[in-house]
């Protein structure tokens, strides 16, 4: 996954669990594309601790991401429910419509719904 989407990701499900000061420097950083010296000046604090700061978010974000999945979940959902759309899509091309293609439906939703 690219670093940037992998980021957003991290951030969308585990963003709310870090201080306010955390996501603002996290933000500045990775989604207003601030430099170092220009997050470490709007908060009176060192490139280098910005630079730490920013490396100890990705290691707690990716710390929740092992604990939780919660990420890798929604990621396998979306997967199955593309792969759903795909099915009925076959299923509506075809006149007669494939009963493999319903039971493969029920399957991959069966599964969805057992994993949460």
């Amino acid at each position: 996954m690219e670093k940037f989407v992998e980021q957003t990701l991290l951030y969308d499900f585990y963003g709310e669990l870090l201080n306010e000061h955390q996501r603002g420097i996290y933000q500045d950083i990775v989604f207003n594309d601030l430099s170092l010296s220009e997050v470490a000046d709007e908060y009176g604090i060192s490139r280098q601790g910005v630079h730490d700061l920013i490396k100890r978010v990705n290691n707690t974000l990716n710390g929740y991401e092992e604990k939780l999945h919660l990420v890798s979940k929604f990621i396998e959902t979306k997967e199955k429910v593309h792969e759903i759309e795909q099915l009925s899509d076959e299923f509506i091309k075809s006149n007669n419509g494939s009963l493999d293609n319903i039971r493969s439906i029920q399957l991959i939703a069966k599964d969805i719904l057992d994993n949460f």
